[in-house]
């Protein structure tokens, strides 16, 4: 062509979240059952959404309103509804206007970074939730940057380490929590983020919090939301979601909680944009925020948060406990979200490692993908060709550190204990080769 039209940034949109599923399809097509633990998702590995929320649902659908377009930044009723749940809290006040909704955070978070100033940058967590880091490299053209999460500290941020890049960098406009962690399952504390606010505002940058597993917090403390602690001085906004707390990820529902929009007058200006490029759009879809306000206001709604709550704490400490006692092999037991990361101490994993593949076409059609692999990748391989089980390595979440991540989804009870005694078997197995 005569003009270059592909992106600067288009190599940075790496998923492999699900790109992995790809090579996962052939290997299932050579013969191999397949286990996925690379997504998220509770329906596609056995969670029943409870009667009365489907009930909910149903009876939305024959209302003819749930067909229609609604406002450009979401349904009124809703906005409203949302934003007297924050204001419950007793931190940041916010108004319907401080709402704004979008199919799925997938697409809030491509218009956060794509109306984003280019030479902003948002520093990150690392390990990194793919979509985030992603987006954010895509958006600059450069690598993603990020700060490091302290795996000694039960995978709390290095606050030194994100004070001294935000100090030394002044293209860093903002800083990026995600609470609870994906991938991780940490759970910050308020004290922790308490510090991050001071940190934005001695540096005049904005907050974005992802919280899209806030109602999925199994800790000590519970959930902090970020209006709790962001105060009145720092701009910023939270991410929210249904997709994991109903659990309704088919629906793409999810919404901005924007803080202090007043107080700057670029950011004011910033958050118009993206209401701006949502009109092109003309609104998110319908259905699933209408729900949101019967959903939240269900007398089973708090029992259902618990029950899954205590559900996925019980597996942490299983999963967490199956794979303790492995030389080389480290494991923090998460306190939120529905995942686990195994990470591997430095120098535990070495190139000539493998495990025993006897499907000799499964064998032949992955021995040229490990030739460039990074290290945890090629576990991952030989896990998947040899065992059948489909996760994700930590390098590609924007880590330097190798690990893999897998979930704690599995509704089966017997099925969960095979895949973490097969698991544990496997890196034993392949540590000692």
């Amino acid at each position: 062509m005569r003009r270059n039209i592909v992106h600067s940034g288009a190599d940075a949109l790496i998923y492999e979240i699900r790109q992995i599923v790809a090579l996962a399809k052939q290997i299932e097509a050579m013969g191999i059952t397949i286990t996925w633990e690379n997504i998220g998702d509770p329906i596609q590995k056995g969670e029943s959404v409870p009667k009365w929320m489907k009930d909910i649902v149903s009876g939305l659908v024959a209302q003819n309103k749930s067909w229609a377009y609604t406002a450009t930044q979401g349904d009124e009723t809703t906005r409203k509804f949302l934003a007297s749940k924050v204001n419950e809290r007793g931190g940041a006040q916010i108004t319907s206007e401080d709402i704004l909704f979008f199919n799925g955070l997938g697409d809030a978070v491509a218009k956060i970074f794509g109306f984003m100033r280019r030479e902003a940058r948002i520093l990150g967590p690392s390990p990194a939730y793919s979509t985030l880091s992603s987006a954010e490299a895509a958006h600059s053209g450069y690598e993603h940057l990020t700060y490091e999460l302290n795996p000694d500290n039960d995978w709390m941020p290095d606050l030194q380490d994100i004070e001294n890049k935000v100090k030394y960098n002044d293209s860093i406009a903002g800083i990026l929590l995600i609470n609870p962690d994906n991938p991780t399952g940490a759970v910050y504390p308020k004290e922790v983020m308490r510090e991050i606010v001071k940190i934005c505002e001695k540096y005049d940058i904005i907050l974005i919090c992802d919280e899209t597993y806030a109602h999925v917090n199994y800790s000590e403390w519970g959930s902090i939301h970020l209006s709790e602690v962001i105060g009145d001085k720092v701009c910023g906004f939270a991410l929210r979601s249904i997709s994991k707390e109903f659990p309704w990820p088919g629906a793409r529902c999810g919404w901005l909680e924007v803080f202090n929009r007043k107080n700057d007058p670029t950011f004011e200006r910033y958050i118009k944009s993206l209401l701006d490029a949502k009109m092109l759009e003309v609104c998110s879809t319908t259905l699933p925020q209408l729900s949101i306000p019967l959903v939240y206001s269900h007398p089973e709604f708090l029992n259902h948060l618990k029950f899954r709550n205590e559900k996925f704490k019980k597996r942490a400490e299983k999963a967490t406990a199956l794979l303790s006692g492995i030389p080389g092999v480290k494991v923090i037991q998460p306190k939120g979200a529905f995942y686990l990361t195994v990470l591997f101490e430095d120098g535990a994993l070495k190139p000539q490692m493998t495990l025993p593949i006897s499907n000799t076409k499964v064998r032949d059609f992955v021995a040229p993908l490990m030739d460039k692999a990074a290290l945890d990748r090629r576990f991952v391989l030989h896990l998947l060709a040899s065992a059948g089980i489909c996760v994700v390595p930590l390098s590609s979440f924007c880590c330097n550190r190798n690990g893999f991540r897998v979930t704690l989804l599995e509704e089966d009870e017997t099925k969960f204990e095979w895949i973490y005694k097969t698991l544990a078997e496997n890196i034993r197995k392949y540590l000692a080769s």
